[in-house]
């Protein structure tokens, strides 16, 4: 059976989507087979950051309502493979989200794919409950200021109280993917320094991603930023994160600083 992620913050704008699209393709590129699920319903950009608007027929909702089957649903990505879309519905709402056909589906999914990574719409709302119910583990998304940080520690507490882990007592393996960070301005006092959001949220370090224009420009593409510039500093920090994800330890270097930060992935047990 596959492992489902959820992908999520409580503030909109983070880099959700954009994390969902980076992280499944790093996976598939180490040849495993990867689903990201669309939870955003009406509000669908998944589907646009892979390159797959033209290609949706039908999406998740129609799989959830027997309006179509999953494998009617499932794009393969055109440069890998092993990577696979389902697309929100850009025209129903949440409602139409069923706790039993999410269920179905996912379960589905588990079967035959290693990964499922679900994006999750920003909020506490029916959609991001829906999206964190079945995962094994979370990556929680925030930008370095005090709103996104303090928005997910809300979120940090739902995946601890309203997942099928947690109504089985077990407990939820928690990262903190950082995104659009500086140094600099971290250094100038104009965002939160890593340490403080760490001290904040508590929970270990999957990735920094660094403040860089090659991430708008890949979206804009319509490409995951590991697959349009591999090279390039958010593309090796998102392949990076992915090997953590695998289990793999790694450490963290700070981007524009050259002290890494090994201790604070590892030497701080998750919340």
């Amino acid at each position: 059976m596959g492992k489902v992620i959820v992908v999520t913050s409580g503030k909109g704008g983070v880099g959700k989507t954009t994390s969902t699209a980076a992280l499944g393709a790093a996976l598939a590129q180490n040849g495993e087979r990867v689903v990201v699920v669309d939870f955003d319903v009406g509000l669908r950009n998944l589907d646009l950051v892979m390159g797959a608007e033209r290609r949706v027929v039908y999406d998740l909702v129609n799989v959830i309502q027997g309006e179509a089957k999953l494998t009617q649903a499932l794009i393969r990505d055109k440069r890998l493979e092993s990577l696979f879309l389902l697309p929100a519905s850009q025209t129903r709402d949440k409602d139409n989200l069923t706790t039993e056909g999410v269920d179905r589906v996912i379960t589905e999914l588990k079967r035959v794919f290693d990964w499922v990574i679900c994006d999750s719409p920003a909020g506490i709302e029916r959609g991001a409950t829906l999206a964190m119910r079945h995962a094994d583990m979370a990556v929680v998304v925030t930008n370095p200021e005090v709103s996104s940080v303090r928005d997910s520690d809300r979120i940090i507490g739902l995946l601890d109280s309203k997942t099928l882990k947690a109504e089985r007592g077990e407990r939820m393996e928690k990262h903190l993917m950082l995104t659009r960070y500086d140094s600099a301005r971290a250094d100038r006092g104009d965002m939160l320094k890593v340490d403080d959001v760490l001290e904040i949220l508590s929970i270990p370090l999957v990735g920094i991603i660094p403040e860089s224009s090659d991430v708008l420009r890949a979206s804009n593409m319509g490409a995951p930023v590991t697959l349009a510039d591999a090279r390039c500093a958010p593309a090796m920090a998102y392949f990076e994160a992915a090997r953590r994800l695998r289990g793999e330890q790694l450490p963290i270097t700070i981007p524009g600083d050259k002290r890494g930060i090994f201790g604070k992935i590892f030497g701080r047990k998750a919340a």
